[in-house]
């Protein structure tokens, strides 16, 4: 089941989705001073001072090596393949303490081979909070056509995150995010799990949750920069990666060349609750799959029509709020149901929603008692949400969102929220309007980023993006007067460039990252 539970949105069931090839099952996702004085000085027009605090960071030398850790690792067979090389780049932990503990950062690289034409580093983020990044060189690469040889394409896997120093909370599940349940003892029981997951992070990571922050992330990125030897670089963001631009950009002016932000943040909403608001969304692109499924009854059997398919999901939900659902080793109850959902709806294509379909016919077989092995995508899904297995990645997401922006930490907040909401949607608001352990997490150290007032940037999103939902990218674009805004007209998609198969939306990303120079005015894209 593709899709991406992460609230920045950035991982899916591979947390595959569809959009290109990244990893699992996805965890669910993607404003004010106090800049270290470390991360906020623009770049020196030549050198640095001598009392640069960073510099034994900044003049590190990297060692090159091979991005292969054994014969069954994927991941570093996809990067051989595509002639990537990887490296470590020592950060410290906490940059108010620079001659402290350090951590690494793994970063993987495609040399361009241009050389006459050379552009620079063009530095990824997929998002997540949490996703691994290290792995996206050979597709953006391909993405790029012609314009990947002008660039050295460079992948970062985040602190805390992938194959960078590790923030595992040791959690029964690979995310934070789960449905609110029927009534008030089931808000209490999501209250009780969201206490648990903080405290599990208290106890087996509580050294690093202070420094898991976009800020201090985006410190990391300058690091790399320099290690890497750019004076300045270009930027590639999906989802929250997006946010993670516009903080960089904000704290380093001057040290980013083009910029490309797909999937648009509005860090007014940016916070553990960032999915508030995308209901909607969800509601429209649920209903979308539903009428393409029911196109496809004669496979999936899930109803002649768009409403017999929306009657089934239902269905499915009411059953697993009276018990839960027994699907293979699992038993998929009221809280998970609802986030098994969400994760399947970010990727606007046949394979996803027939994988999608795949699972939902599962899930109504369990619902009429029958025996059920679960198709691999939802086997994928329910083995992130209910085993330890992916415990890391929702440990990361969760401690970078509690570490960005403080929650109420007064359950009756989510309660009151909950019931406003009503009973009018009981499949989307249990899930974005719930509460999280964030609201049980300790004051994050710095104040949240007040973002740059302008960036020339080229932003990306699809109108009915049900993660980063587009009125958000318009709110950016309209703060941000030298933007320019390429919409996707017409799909359900999270992650357009290189994702959907849009050459619009492609070729407009290309044409700026070889010459530099953005759209004369918006461009506006049809649904291929």
């Amino acid at each position: 089941m593709t899709g991406s539970t992460s609230p920045g949105g950035a991982r899916s069931p591979r947390p595959g989705r569809s959009r290109r090839p990244v990893p699992r099952a996805a965890a669910v996702a993607l404003g004010l001073a106090g800049a270290l004085a470390l991360g906020t000085s623009p770049a020196p027009a030549a050198g640095r001072p001598a009392t640069d605090p960073l510099a034994r960071f900044h003049d590190q030398h990297l060692t090159w090596k091979s991005c292969l850790l054994g014969p069954d690792d994927t991941l570093g067979k996809d990067l051989e393949q595509a002639g990537a090389r990887c490296a470590d780049v020592t950060v410290p932990l906490d940059y108010a303490h620079p001659d402290g503990r350090t951590i690494k950062i793994a970063i993987s690289r495609i040399r361009g081979t241009d050389t006459a034409h050379r552009v620079g580093a063009l530095l990824l983020n997929s998002g997540g909070p949490g996703g691994q990044t290290l792995g996206d060189p050979p597709w953006v690469s391909a993405a790029m056509k012609d314009v990947a040889a002008r660039y050295d394409v460079v992948g970062v896997d985040p602190r805390f995150v992938g194959r960078s120093t590790s923030l595992d909370c040791a959690w029964p599940t690979g995310s934070m995010i789960r449905g609110a349940g029927s009534g008030r003892a089931g808000f209490d029981r999501s209250v009780a799990f969201a206490a648990d997951l903080a405290r599990g992070c208290r106890t087996h990571a509580g050294a690093l949750l202070p420094h898991a922050t976009t800020r201090n992330t985006a410190r990391d990125m300058d690091v790399v920069r320099a290690a890497l030897g750019e004076r300045r670089i270009s930027y590639l963001g999906y989802s929250y990666g997006s946010y993670l631009g516009q903080v960089y950009t904000t704290m380093f002016p001057g040290r980013t060349d083009r910029v490309v932000l797909d999937g648009v943040v509005n860090p007014a909403g940016y916070g553990p609750r960032l999915l508030r608001g995308t209901e909607e969304a969800n509601r429209h692109a649920l209903g979308d799959w539903a009428a393409w499924t029911a196109a496809h009854h004669g496979t999936y059997g899930l109803g002649r029509t768009r409403g017999a398919v929306l009657k089934t999901v239902d269905a499915i939900q009411s059953a697993a709020t009276r018990e839960p659902l027994r699907v293979g080793a699992y038993r998929v109850d009221e809280h998970t149901l609802p986030v098994v959902v969400f994760n399947g709806l970010s990727q606007d294509n046949p394979t996803a929603y027939g994988e999608f379909a795949q699972g939902v016919r599962d899930l109504r077989q369990a619902a009429e008692g029958r025996k059920v092995t679960p198709s691999p995508g939802l086997a994928a899904v329910l083995e992130f949400l209910l085993t330890g297995h992916e415990s890391g990645y929702g440990s990361a997401q969760t401690a970078i969102l509690c570490g960005d922006v403080p929650a109420s930490h007064d359950p009756e907040t989510y309660w009151r929220d909950l019931r406003r909401a009503g009973t009018g949607d009981r499949l989307f608001a249990p899930v974005t309007q719930n509460i999280g352990p964030c609201a049980f997490w300790d004051p994050p150290r710095e104040r949240p980023t007040v973002i740059r007032d302008d960036l020339p940037a080229l932003l990306v999103n699809a109108t009915g993006d049900p993660r980063t939902v587009y009125r958000g990218a318009r709110a950016v674009h309209d703060g941000w007067p030298s933007s320019r805004l390429v919409t996707l007209r017409g799909a359900d998609q999270h992650g357009v460039y290189g994702a959907f198969g849009s050459s619009c939306v492609d070729g407009e990303v290309n044409a700026y990252l070889a010459t530099g120079r953005l759209p004369t005015g918006d461009v506006s894209c049809p649904r291929p």
